[in-house]
């Protein structure tokens, strides 16, 4: 059976001119009233912002075969995803206007495997340390029992945005 999946995402241009015009939680803010566009990632593999709030964001998705490896359960990369996600932008909802951050690492531990029979899932990101060079996140994957799936921590690094 021949399968396929289709899909659309606006210009990521629009939301990545709006970084550090206002806070970190207003474009996050502005990003789930869809007030600006999701990042296209989000669209390729179905990852939806759920909840923003200071220093924590929630992403879900719906596992489905377009996310398996060749051994049948959800990849690693997809894991990776929304745990790097949620890490990331608990971090970028701390920012002050003028402000951004990237991604130094991240370290995942994977507990347990994800099939489309799972149901589904959140990455639930936090942020353990702020300073104001560096912070330091983790992001829980979780299933609708909310029993841990994966886990990660990620460093970032926070500077200043270059004036528009």
């Amino acid at each position: 059976m021949e399968r396929s999946r289709t899909y659309d995402w606006e210009d990521p241009a629009v939301s990545a001119a709006a970084v550090g015009q206002g806070s970190g939680l207003e474009f996050l803010r502005d990003i789930l009233a869809g007030r600006l566009p999701a990042a296209p990632i989000g669209a390729t593999v179905g990852l939806a912002l759920e909840e923003v709030e200071h220093g924590r964001v929630v992403f879900s998705l719906v596992p489905g075969e377009e996310h398996y490896n060749p051994i049948g359960s959800m990849h690693g990369g997809i894991y990776a995803t929304m745990l790097d996600s949620a890490a990331g932008c608990a971090v970028q909802s701390t920012l002050p206007q003028g402000m951004g951050y990237t991604s130094l690492d991240l370290t995942v531990k994977f507990l347990r495997p994800v099939t489309a029979d799972t149901g589904k899932i959140r990455a639930v990101g936090g942020v353990l340390s702020g300073g104001r060079r560096t912070a330091l996140a983790e992001a829980r994957l979780l299933d609708s029992e909310d029993r841990l799936l994966a886990h990660a921590t990620s460093s970032c690094m926070l500077f200043p945005m270059p004036a528009a």
